[in-house]
């Protein structure tokens, strides 16, 4: 009888113990996944304000179909919750980095995406 019980307390602890594993990983993945998704939208939405300064008039603070001008910092998203953002700008485009506060899927690097923005779209690369 001891044999047994002891048998199942082996059998009880190990259960338990790949349970936890499998809970970190999908919590990992899950954290990983939610922060590429909100840099994500960080970079839409301050690509969406770099194309409304490119379409507003100079006379309205606009760059008169040009970017040039245009500072992210500005906006006050160059930090959010998701991560940090920075901006190249040249007069017809605009690079924004947005880099996340976990780790990619190389795990020793943090998220970092990459949005190609132009007067008509912009395109977002995932990088890590």
């Amino acid at each position: 009888m001891g044999q047994q019980q002891l048998l199942l307390i082996v059998l009880g602890v190990i259960i338990v113990g790949i349970a936890v594993v499998i809970g970190i990983t999908l919590f990992t993945s899950h954290s990983t996944n939610s922060n590429r998704d909100g840099v994500t939208s960080d970079l839409i939405n301050i690509a969406s304000l770099a194309r409304q300064y490119y379409n507003k008039p100079t006379a309205m603070g606009g760059g008169s179909n040009s970017f040039t001008g245009w500072d992210i910092t500005t906006t006050g998203l160059s930090t959010t919750g998701s991560g940090t953002y920075v901006a190249t700008v040249s007069a017809q485009s605009i690079t924004l980095v947005g880099t996340g506060i976990q780790k990619g899927t190389d795990g020793t690097n943090n998220i970092q995406l990459t949005d190609y923005v132009s007067p008509a779209a912009d395109s977002v690369v995932v990088n890590n």
